[in-house]
């Protein structure tokens, strides 16, 4: 499958993300994760009918989406975002679900503006789905996605509204984590709940090259930052094995410019 946030800001064959939907179409994914911020720059209906239905909108059928803050600046229930996406948007369930692909579990979240819209926080109602869903899930492995990363040196830095979400993901063994909202690609080393080093613990992407304007880094690599990219538009490729994954970062044009493998903890 493919993931790849803050993806589609104008419909010509010259945006970006015209670009990176060539790119997914030469992938062929199963399945396409978009990580937040869609469709700039506010998510309204007429954007993504206009936008990226012309782009990424030819993978809808395969598309396994969640919301980030721009899809909220038409609407406070982003309403654009809900219509557009319809039923794979799980707007019955505030646009957070899960679902099974192959060996693995996957859950997408909703950190709409920063959980000021829809609460992300340990006592809220998503944590507490989050926290029984994970408990119920006998995967091998588990993968979760949402728009604000916990950890990054991006422009935004690190989200401490998506604290929760992490600690909840990392305590309830989720392998691997997703993110878009800072505008490059970041991935890093494993950590614990609490953030620290841990060999069995969860990795986080940062994959917010999806087509948008890219941005800078502005702090320095984090003592657990394994790989930065800077100014490349691209997608996140990944291969879910039985009991491991492939990951690769694709630019426009082919080149790769991330890749590995990892073994999902055994937990």
């Amino acid at each position: 499958m493919v993931a790849a946030g803050d993806i589609s800001t104008c419909p010509g064959p010259d945006c970006g993300a015209a670009q990176t939907a060539t790119l997914v179409e030469s992938i062929d994914p199963d399945a396409v994760l978009t990580l937040g911020d869609n469709q700039y720059p506010d998510g309204a209906l007429s954007a993504f009918r206009t936008s990226y239905a012309k782009t990424w909108g030819r993978f809808v059928d395969v598309t396994h989406p969640v919301p980030g803050n721009h899809e909220y600046y038409a609407s406070e229930r982003a309403s654009g975002y809900f219509d557009f996406f319809g039923a794979a948007a799980h707007p019955g369930s505030n646009g957070y679900y899960s679902f099974d692909l192959g060996d693995w579990h996957l859950v997408a979240l909703n950190s709409n503006d920063g959980c000021e819209l829809l609460a992300c926080d340990a006592s809220s109602a998503q944590q507490r789905w989050l926290a029984d869903d994970l408990a119920r899930n006998d995967a091998s492995c588990t993968l979760a996605y949402w728009h604000h990363p916990r950890w990054s040196t991006g422009e935004h830095g690190d989200t401490e509204s998506s604290d929760g979400l992490w600690r909840t993901a990392a305590d309830g063994g989720v392998d691997l984590v997703l993110n878009g909202h800072d505008h490059d690609y970041e991935r890093f080393a494993a950590r614990d709940a609490a953030g620290a080093a841990d060999g069995q613990g969860t990795v986080e992407i940062v994959a917010g090259t999806g087509g948008a304007e890219l941005r800078d880094f502005t702090a320095p690599a984090d003592p657990l930052t394994e790989t930065r990219v800077a100014g490349r538009s691209g997608v996140l490729r990944l291969d879910l094995g039985d009991g491991s994954y492939r990951w690769q970062f694709v630019a426009v044009g082919g080149e790769v410019l991330d890749e590995g493998r990892a073994d999902c903890a055994l937990r």
